[in-house]
C-alpha cells in the first residue's frame, strides 16, 4: 500500500514539474540532434578556462570572471592516419604543432590519440 502511494506522489510531482516547464535531468540522454557538447578545452594541451580570475573596479570591488582559452579550430592532415583531422587547439597548441613539425609528432609527444578526431 505504501509503495503505491509513493508512486502516486512521484507521478504527481513529475506531472506538476512538466506542467510548469521544469526539466528533470536524465543522465545518458543527448539532445535531439545526436550531438554532444564538448568542453572549452584544448585537444592537444588540455588547457581549460581560468575560473579564479577577478576584475577589480574603480571602487575596488572584486567581481569574479572567467578567462576563456583562445581556441581555434584547425584541420591538419595526418600522415599516419591518411586523412584530415579536425582539432580545437589553443593558440599555444598551434605553436606547439608548428614546433614539432606536424600534428602527428605533437600528438605522439603529448599522448593524444588522433583516431578520435
Amino acid at each position: 500500500m505504501n509503495s503505491t502511494l509513493a508512486l502516486l506522489v512521484i507521478a504527481a510531482v513529475i506531472a506538476t514539474a512538466s506542467a510548469f516547464g521544469v526539466h528533470t535531468p536524465v543522465s545518458g540522454v543527448s539532445n535531439g540532434s545526436g550531438m554532444t557538447m564538448r568542453a572549452r578545452e584544448c585537444d592537444l594541451l588540455g588547457k581549460k578556462p581560468n575560473r579564479q580570475a577577478r576584475v577589480v573596479t574603480f571602487s575596488h570591488k572584486r567581481n569574479k570572471k572567467v578567462q576563456h582559452v583562445n581556441l581555434q579550430t584547425r584541420k591538419y592532415f595526418s600522415d599516419e592516419l591518411g586523412r584530415s583531422v579536425k582539432l580545437r587547439l589553443s593558440t599555444k597548441g598551434l605553436k606547439t604543432v608548428e614546433k614539432y613539425g606536424g600534428v602527428d609528432a605533437a600528438a605522439k609527444k603529448f599522448g593524444l590519440d588522433l583516431k578520435k578526431f
